[in-house]
C-alpha cells in the first residue's frame, strides 16, 4: 500500500481509535457514487433498515476499489462496513490526516477491526494484575480502505487492501461483531414496548427472532438489548434518582451506621444503587443462613426496578437484608451489587441464596457466592412456563397440573427423571427449547435435588408467604421512585408491627397441646408460635405412622416408615442410638430446620421422648435473636457506642433467661433464683447511685470514687471472716438440700416414664384392636 505523498506543512497526521460500531448508526439514506475502471458513474445508494447498511439501487456484491469516488467520508465508511458484513469482519476508524491550514479531515483509513497489536496500559489495580482480562482480538491484519478529499470535495479511494491474515466470520455470527451490531429505530419501539409490558431482555430477544425470522436478521445481541434498555431506564426515571440519594445521604447522617453505595461506569453515569440499614445488619446476623434476591420489580410493568434482599426471621416472616435499585442489569453490575452486599454483610456469604431464573444473575453468583448453593425460584419457572407454552396449556388443559405433580411430589430423582420424561413424551415436547433449558436446570430448581439444602421453608409443594415480596402491598405498577421513599419507612415500619405482633403471640399465648407426649410440651415452650404448629402437625401425624426395623449395623439402625394403609410410600430412617442422631430420606430437616414426621415416628418407637437439642434450631425459637451478636460481622459497618450497647443487652438478656429456665423446676429452686436476683437488684441500684462505680456490698465496705479525694472506710477483719464463714455454711446447706431434690426428681421421673411407657402401649394396643374393626367392617361391607 502506497499514500501518495502530501507536503508536511499543511497537513497532521492523527489517529483516531472510535470504533465504527459506536458510530456507524446512519439513520438517514446516504448517496454514494462509484466510479469504476471504464469511467461510467452509477449512483448509488446506502441506507440502513435495521439490520446495518446495505447497498441499494445498485450491486449487493460491489467490492472496493482503486479510485472509486463517495459523496462524503461518511458514505465511505458506510460502503466498507457494508462489505465487511457481507465478506464477514468489522470494521474501525484507525488513522485520520489533517489540514495545517483550516485543521480539515483530508485523509481517512478504515481497517479490519484486527489490525495492530493490543498496546498494553498502565495497571490500575494494587497488585498490578486485571481482574477480568480482555480477550485478545488484535492479529497485525492489514486489510484496509484509505480515502481521501478531491478539489472537488468528492472523496476517492486511494489504496484498498483485501487480504486478511485470519479466518473471517459466516453470515449466520456476523451480526455478534462489533461494527454490526446496531439498533435500529423500529426495533427499538418494539423493544420499548415489550419492555412497558413487563418482558425482561430475554423474552424480548426471544420476539425479535419471530419478528425478524433468524438472530443473524436482527442486527444486535442481547447484550445490546440489555444495555439499550438500561439507558431507556436511565432515561425514565430521570432526576428521581437525586431524590433517593438524598434520602440515603439524610438517613446515613442520621445514623453513621446506614451504608450505602452507587455504581458508576466509565462515562460517569450511575448504574445501580445500593443501601442497607442498621436493622438489617443485625436481623442477618440472626437470619442470614439463607437469602433471596427478590426481582419482582425488576420488570418495567413496574416504574421502579427494584431489588430488595430478604430472608426469614423465626416466625416464618420476611425479613430485610438491604435494598437495590437496578438500572444497569449487565454481568458486571451484579457483580458489583453483590459485593458490596457481602461487604455489607461483613463477608459471611449465606448458606443458600434464591433468585429469578436469569443467566446473568447465576453468573454473577457463582463469581461471588462460590460455596453458596443457588435455587432459581420455582415459583417463577411456573410463571414462566404459563408464557412458554401457552399453546400448550390451551390446547392441553392437564398439562399444568401433571408439570406441578412432576415437580413437587416425586419423592427421589430417579422417580422425578421417570416422570419428567413421561410427560415430554405423553405431550410430545421432545423438541421444546425452553423446556429443554429448564431441564437442564433442573438441579437448580426441582426440590428433589435441593432437599440437602436449608432453605427455611416449611413446605415443598406449597408457595411460603416468605417467598412472597418484603414490599407487597406497598408497590405498585403506578409506583414513581419519589412516591417510593415513602412508602418504603411505611413498609418497614409495617413489618417491625407484625414481627412485635407474632412475638406477642408467642410469649403470650399458651399452644393447646394434642397429645401427652413430654415432647410435645418440651417444644411448647421453645419455638415460636407458628413454628411449633408445625412441628405439633408433624407430631400428631406419627399417630398414623408404622415403623419397622429393617437392618442394624453396630450403632445405626434403619427403619421403614410408612403411613397406615400407605405401605407402598416408604421412607427409610438411619437411627444412631448413641448418638441420638437421625437422618430421613424425606430430608426436611435439612431443607427447612424441623424435624419430619418419619424421624419422630422412629423416636417414638425407640421410646425417645423428649426432642435432643441438636434437633432444636436457635433460629426457629423464641430466643432466636437472644446471645451475642458475632461481633466480627458488625464491627466493619456499624457504630462502636452503639454496637457495644448492643452487646451488652443481649449478654443480660441471656444470662438472665438462665435465671428463669432454671429457676421455674421447684418452688425451693425458684426460693435461690429469686434471692439471687434480688442481691442482684440492689448491687445494680446501688452502682447506678454511684455513677456505676464499684460498690462491696455484705459487709461494711463501701468504696466511693465520685469524690476527689479516695475515702476508704475499714472493715473489721475479723467480722468480716465470720460473715464469710457463715456465707459458706449457707451455700454448703443449700447445695445438699438441691442434691436432695434432684435425686427425689430423678425418681419421679422414672416413675412418670414406665407410666408413660405403659400408657403408650395401650395406646399401641388400642389402635391394633381399632384397626381390625375397621378391617372387618370394611370386609362385612364387601360381603
Amino acid at each position: 500500500m502506497e499514500f501518495e505523498p502530501l507536503s508536511p506543512s499543511n497537513e497532521v497526521i492523527e489517529f483516531d481509535m472510535i470504533g465504527l460500531g459506536d458510530d456507524a448508526a446512519i439513520e438517514d439514506a446516504v448517496d454514494l457514487v462509484n466510479i469504476d475502471n471504464s469511467s461510467a458513474t452509477a449512483a448509488i445508494t446506502v441506507v440502513d433498515d435495521g439490520v446495518g447498511p446495505e447497498i441499494a439501487g445498485g450491486d449487493p456484491n460491489l467490492e472496493p476499489c482503486h479510485g472509486m469516488e463517495f459523496e462524503s467520508e461518511e458514505a465511505a465508511k458506510a460502503f466498507y462496513n457494508s462489505y465487511a458484513r457481507r465478506v464477514g469482519f468489522s470494521t474501525r476508524v484507525s488513522m485520520s490526516r489533517r489540514s495545517r491550514r483550516d485543521g480539515s479531515i483530508i485523509q481517512r483509513s478504515f481497517v479490519c477491526a484486527k489490525e495492530g497489536f493490543r498496546v498494553e496500559k498502565e495497571k490500575h489495580s494494587v497488585d498490578g494484575r486485571v481482574k477480568r482480562p480482555r480477550a485478545e482480538t488484535r492479529v497485525g491484519c492489514k486489510a484496509m480502505l484509505v480515502v481521501k478529499i478531491q478539489d472537488s470535495g468528492r472523496w476517492v479511494v486511494s489504496s484498498f487492501v483485501k487480504e486478511h491474515n485470519h479466518e473471517l466470520v459466516p453470515p449466520d455470527k456476523v451480526h455478534c461483531l462489533r461494527s454490526h451490531r446496531h439498533v435500529s429505530g423500529p426495533a427499538k419501539s418494539l423493544i420499548d414496548t415489550l419492555q412497558g409490558a413487563g418482558i425482561g431482555p430475554s423474552g424480548i430477544m426471544s420476539a425479535l427472532i419471530r419478528e425478524y425470522g433468524a438472530i443473524s436478521n436482527i442486527g444486535f445481541t442481547e447484550r445490546d438489548c440489555r444495555n439499550y434498555m438500561r439507558s431507556s431506564r436511565q432515561r425514565t426515571l430521570g432526576g428521581d434518582t437525586q431524590i433517593l440519594l438524598d434520602y440515603l445521604k439524610s438517613k446515613q447522617s442520621e445514623n453513621p451506621s446506614f451504608f450505602y453505595a452507587v455504581q458508576g461506569d466509565q462515562d460517569h453515569c450511575m448504574n445501580n444503587i445500593f443501601w442497607v440499614d442498621p436493622k438489617a445488619m443485625t436481623n442477618y446476623t440472626y437470619f442470614g443462613d439463607t437469602v433471596t434476591f427478590d426481582t419482582t420489580y425488576r420488570s418495567n410493568r413496574y416504574r421502579l426496578p427494584f431489588a430488595p434482599f430478604t430472608g426469614v426471621n423465626h416466625h416464618g416472616q420476611p425479613v430485610l437484608f438491604g435494598c437495590a435499585l437496578l438500572i444497569n442489569e449487565s454481568e458486571e453490575s451484579f457483580v458489583w451489587l453483590f459485593k458490596t452486599w457481602l461487604e455489607a454483610m461483613s463477608g459471611q456469604p449465606p448458606v443458600s441464596i434464591t433468585t429469578d431464573h436469569d443467566r446473568v444473575i447465576r453468573a454473577a453468583i457463582n463469581h461471588v457466592f462460590p460455596g453458596t448453593r443457588h435455587r432459581f425460584c420455582k415459583w417463577h419457572i411456573f410463571k414462566e412456563c404459563q408464557e412458554k407454552l401457552s399453546h400448550v396449556l390451551s390446547e392441553h388443559h392437564n398439562f399444568e397440573a401433571d408439570l406441578h405433580k412432576c415437580v413437587n411430589l416425586t419423592e427421589s430423582i430417579e422417580e422425578f427423571e421417570s416422570c419428567w420424561f413421561s410427560l415430554i413424551d405423553r405431550y410430545n415436547l421432545q423438541e421444546h427449547e425452553w423446556l429443554l433449558a429448564i431441564y437442564g436446570d433442573r438441579k437448580q430448581w426441582v426440590p428433589v435435588y435441593l432437599r440437602d439444602t436449608f432453605f427455611a421453608e416449611m413446605s415443598i409443594t406449597q408457595r411460603s408467604d416468605s417467598i412472597n415480596s418484603y414490599f407487597d402491598g406497598y408497590i405498585n405498577a403506578s409506583t414513581t421512585l419519589q412516591l417510593f421513599v415513602k412508602q418504603y419507612e411505611k413498609a418497614l415500619e409495617s413489618r417491625y408491627e407484625k414481627e412485635v405482633k407474632a412475638d406477642y403471640d408467642t410469649i403470650n399465648t399458651t399452644p393447646v397441646l394434642k397429645t401427652p407426649s413430654p415432647m410435645e410440651k418440651q417444644t411448647a415452650g421453645i419455638y415460636t408460635r407458628r413454628l411449633f404448629i408445625k412441628f405439633q402437625e408433624e407430631l400428631v401425624e406419627t399417630l398414623t405412622f408404622l415403623a419397622n426395623k429393617v437392618d442394624e449395623e453396630e450403632l445405626i439402625t434403619v427403619y421403614r416408615v410408612s403411613k397406615y394403609g400407605e405401605i407402598h410410600k416408604a421412607y427409610f430412617v438411619r437411627f444412631n442410638t448413641f448418638e441420638m442422631k437421625a437422618t430421613c430420606s424425606c430430608q426436611m430437616f435439612e431443607f427447612c430446620g424441623l424435624v419430619c414426621r418419619h424421624i419422630l415416628t422412629v423416636f417414638r418407637v425407640t421410646n425417645l421422648l423428649t426432642l435432643p437439642s441438636h434437633y432444636i434450631l436457635k433460629r426457629w425459637s423464641r430466643n432466636a435473636k437472644s446471645g451475642v451478636i458475632l461481633e466480627e460481622r458488625t464491627t466493619n459497618l456499624s457504630n462502636g457506642a452503639q454496637e457495644s450497647l448492643t452487646i451488652r443487652y443481649n449478654n443480660l438478656r441471656h444470662e438472665a433467661l438462665k435465671y428463669v429456665d432454671e429457676g421455674m423446676t421447684s418452688p425451693e429452686v425458684y426460693n435461690v433464683a429469686m434471692s439471687a436476683l434480688q442481691e442482684a437488684v440492689n448491687k445494680v441500684a446501688l452502682a447506678t447511685k454511684n455513677g456505676g462505680k464499684h460498690v462491696i456490698l455484705n459487709g461494711a465496705c463501701e468504696e466511693d470514687l465520685h469524690q476527689s479525694n479516695e475515702v476508704t472506710t475499714s472493715c473489721s477483719d475479723s467480722s468480716f471472716g465470720s460473715q464469710q464463714s457463715s456465707y459458706k455454711d449457707d451455700q454448703d446447706r443449700t447445695i445438699e438440700k438441691l442434691t436432695r431434690q434432684l435425686d427425689r426428681s430423678r425418681r419421679k421421673c422414672e416413675f412418670y416414664r414406665s407410666k408413660l411407657l405403659s400408657i403408650l402401649e395401650d395406646i399401641e394396643e388400642q389402635k391394633l384392636q381399632l384397626s381390625v374393626k375397621v378391617q372387618n367392617i370394611k370386609i362385612g361391607m364387601k360381603d
